[in-house]
């Protein structure tokens, strides 16, 4: 007898009143909306504008919606095509299956579009978004424990999940939960991709192929325990063998960027400086700044010409730089020592 593991929810749909929010879809919003918001501030610290992220996610989302589901419907095809199945499930994206591999690809066509259009690097902004990826993958497979699918070999270890369907063949009982493996996992991956990032300066892409690289490494191991069904070639599962290919490809692509294209990118959003945001905010400053400078060395120079125009008179002949107090009336002669002046004067 089990004296602990974790529930699973007797059901995968949430009520917000009349409208039903489904358990696996909420936390692909979830995942969605912390990723740009994430992506957003990384963005600006590197001097782009604000919303630009957002505005580029429109694309990237979509594309790898899309993507996702075509990898899982590819690869698990038995599920929907076979005799007995029917294909219009394929299409119901809320009842879960999305395959990372397919995601990352088409929504990397998608954030090139979008980068393509507004003039933007895509290694750059895959660099800002990286650590943000990583956190919404680890939100979004606790959609997994709502569905009841996903986990490993049976265990009767404290963080077991408990599985009390038996809908498409599964056996209730505590299995494994490698969703909250992969979830915890994808939490370090995108603390490793931001110290990093700061610890070595990575750009040009770099910081998006260690955070393909990190990922890779656990959903090897956490793939291995996984129990549901799957294509197997040599022995190993299909995701296995994908995981592989992936990681030595991010690991070659860092290795050769750093070579071939080191440091990082010094501007990675054209005209920033130009409109709002950090690096128009610093023009601003520096331009004031510069302003007043140039304002005080003009003063300068106006005193220094007025001075010089009074030290000299129309001879060019050095001369008093006093001027006479006209307040005062008329400059009275100047009297000698024996008053005689004076008195020539009466």
């Amino acid at each position: 007898m089990e004296l602990a593991y974790i529930p699973s929810p007797s059901s995968g749909v949430l009520y917000l009143g009349p409208v039903p929010l489904r358990g696996y879809a909420f936390c692909i919003i979830i995942g969605v909306f912390v990723a740009v918001w994430l992506g957003n501030k990384r963005w600006i610290a590197r001097g782009g504008r604000a919303g630009t992220v957002a505005d580029i996610a429109v694309w990237a989302v979509p594309f790898g919606l899309v993507g996702g589901r075509l990898y899982h419907v590819i690869t698990d095809y038995q599920l929907y095509f076979s005799e007995g199945r029917d294909w219009v499930d394929a299409f119901k994206i809320w009842e879960g299956g999305l395959g990372i591999w397919g995601a990352i690809a088409l929504g990397a066509l998608g954030a090139w579009i979008g980068c393509r259009r507004r003039g933007i690097p895509l290694p750059a902004y895959a660099d800002a978004i990286a650590p943000g990826i990583a956190i919404a993958q680890a939100i979004g497979r606790w959609g997994n424990w709502f569905n009841q699918e996903l986990y490993g070999r049976a265990t009767d270890l404290p963080w077991a999940v408990e599985i009390t369907s038996s809908a498409d063949g599964r056996m209730p009982g505590t299995y494994h939960p490698t969703f909250l493996y992969e979830s915890l996992w994808c939490i370090g991956v995108a603390l490793l991709v931001i110290w990093a990032d700061r610890r070595f300066t990575l750009g040009h892409g770099r910081a998006f192929a260690l955070y393909v690289a990190g990922y890779c490494a656990g959903r090897f191991w956490i793939e291995y325990m996984r129990v549901d069904e799957a294509h197997h070639i040599l022995g190993l599962r299909l995701n296995n063998w994908t995981a592989v290919l992936v990681f030595l490809l991010a690991v070659l692509y860092i290795v050769l960027s750093a070579r071939k294209r080191p440091g990082r990118e010094a501007v990675v959003e054209p005209g920033a400086g130009d409109g709002e945001g950090p690096a128009a905010d610093a023009g601003q400053t520096d331009g004031g700044a510069a302003g007043k400078d140039a304002s005080a060395e003009d003063a300068t120079t106006e005193d220094a010409t007025d001075t010089d125009a009074t030290d000299t008179d129309d001879a060019g002949k050095p001369g008093t730089s006093e001027k006479p107090d006209e307040s005062e009336g008329p400059a009275e002669p100047e009297e000698s020592k024996d008053g005689a002046g004076s008195a020539k004067k009466a």
